[in-house]
């Protein structure tokens, strides 16, 4: 009788268990969408207290109930999509420092693709990027231990740790016989999220590295130093997204209304919720975190009108594409470069308590022309791989990815009859492709080619700007 009681007793706790996140989840949404709840999977509960009360009773060592709903909890998330995630106390923490700009830890952005580790980029100037690594290599081996079993939070807690430990990563590359070894030291990753130069008088240069909480700040002053450096009017301006991973949508908005006009529409989402239906304009209110002063306000008018160039590769994702996306959108910029990552959805963070949270999908973001970036990305004006000569990974090669929508998928089933058929758009400016690159490229350097053609392409559109003026003079 004791024995049937404890089992029944771990039976009622999974089903509490399972029936409270159910409830949960099925409130969140009946909040937003003001719905009946939807009938509960008595089956599947049923299925899932079974399997929790085996594991109580019959697992060859004993399991924590914490453990045990975690792990569930885990599940879950993980597989809906690759950027939905469980964040414990610990994680949760790390994602609040991330966006600050300075981390433990080697310096790449990953994603977990069959259960192994994906680099999406190396971020500049770490550890990572000094050594090599790769958009698209494989992580199969952290120090001794395989990766292949791991969740992609469990891998980055062991990347990550106290500066100047090493630890060795094991990588399979495409084009590469044998597994890659790199043993990196971890360093305080210090990312400098705004950086800029004036290539010559009259052109300038902007990269942002990561969307970060400051980024829209450091823009600002950025801007500024550009055009008092200048000693000529500015003439045109290159703005630099190659391998931006991403960040905060907010500073995402904050540099997209530095160059747009005021109240220009800059992004929109649709999801289920109320919530998940946005737009975002080139407004304050959309971009400043809190009431402070509109660090926008006082810059050189021009910034409007110059002349823009905005280099994308495949390692542009998330923020860099709504960026991207709308400066195009309003013909306010020069797209150049290669396809973008095609990271168009969003994550909400959602605190649960006991400093933990999920991260959930919960919308699609869309250029303001109403393009979807999800598993798509951005088509650059002019598609020039000087700079990405091999095909990186991309949303669309991650398993489980969110697609587009149903809208977007026959869109593109008529654009591939259209193209079968040979009456596709008139394709884009294509460049020819060069050799690969050996070592990693320094963006915004002397051996930056496609920053080099970004330049001439501005230099020549003012020489025929020059050449129209003169002509109506003439007649």
């Amino acid at each position: 009788m004791h024995n049937f009681m404890k089992k029944l007793s771990l039976i009622l706790l999974g089903v509490a268990a399972g029936v409270m996140i159910s409830l949960n989840f099925s409130a969140v949404a009946d909040k937003a969408l003001k719905t009946e709840l939807p009938p509960l999977p008595i089956e599947e509960l049923r299925a899932f207290t079974q399997v929790f009360g085996r594991i109580k009773s019959d697992y060859v060592e004993p399991v924590d109930d914490k453990k045990l709903i975690t792990e569930a909890i885990n599940g879950m998330l993980v597989g809906l999509d690759p950027h939905s995630a469980y964040l414990d106390s610990e994680e949760y923490k790390e994602l609040q420092i991330g966006t600050q700009g300075e981390f433990g830890g080697l310096g790449i952005q990953v994603t977990m693709e069959d259960g192994l580790v994906k680099v999406i980029s190396p971020i500049e100037d770490t550890p990572a990027f000094r050594a090599g690594i790769k958009t698209g290599d494989l992580i199969i081996k952290l120090d001794d231990t395989a990766v292949k079993g791991m969740t992609l939070n469990e891998a980055i807690k062991r990347m990550r740790g106290k500066p100047d430990t090493s630890i060795t990563l094991t990588i399979a590359r495409e084009g590469e016989n044998e597994p890659l070894v790199f043993t990196l030291v971890r360093a305080i990753i210090k990312i400098e999220s705004v950086k800029a130069k004036l290539v010559e008088p009259g052109y300038g240069y902007l990269r942002v590295t990561q969307f970060q909480e400051h980024t829209g700040e450091n823009l600002a002053q950025a801007i500024e130093k550009l055009f008092k450096e200048s000693k000529i009017p500015m003439k045109g301006l290159v703005l630099d997204l190659r391998n931006d991973p991403g960040g905060l949508l907010n500073s995402a908005v904050a540099v997209s209304a530095a160059f747009l006009p005021t109240n220009a529409l800059v992004v929109y989402t649709e999801g289920r919720t109320s919530d998940a239906k946005m737009r975002l304009m080139a407004s304050p209110e959309y971009y400043l975190r809190g009431p402070g002063k509109d660090y926008l306000t006082g810059l050189p008018p021009a910034i409007k009108s110059v002349p823009m160039i905005t280099l994308v590769n495949g390692g542009s994702a998330s923020a860099s594409e709504i960026v991207a996306g709308a400066l195009q959108d309003h013909k306010r910029s020069i797209v150049m470069g290669t396809q973008t990552f095609g990271k168009g959805s969003v994550q909400t963070i959602l605190p649960l308590g006991n400093n933990t949270a999920i991260k959930l999908t919960t919308a699609r973001y869309y250029t303001p022309n109403g393009q979807s970036i999800q598993a798509k990305g951005i088509t650059p004006d002019i598609i020039d791989e000087t700079d990405d000569a091999s095909r990186q990974l991309r949303e669309s090669d991650l398993s489980r990815h969110l697609r587009s929508n149903k809208v977007d998928e026959v869109m593109k089933i008529d654009a591939d009859s259209q193209k079968a058929n040979g009456s596709e758009d008139k394709p884009k400016d294509k460049k020819s492709t060069t050799k690969k690159r050996t070592t990693p490229l320094e963006f915004g350097s002397s051996d930056d080619l496609l920053l080099t053609r970004a330049i001439q392409h501005l230099k020549d559109g003012e020489t025929k700007r020059k050449s129209t003026k003169t002509a109506k003079k003439s007649s």
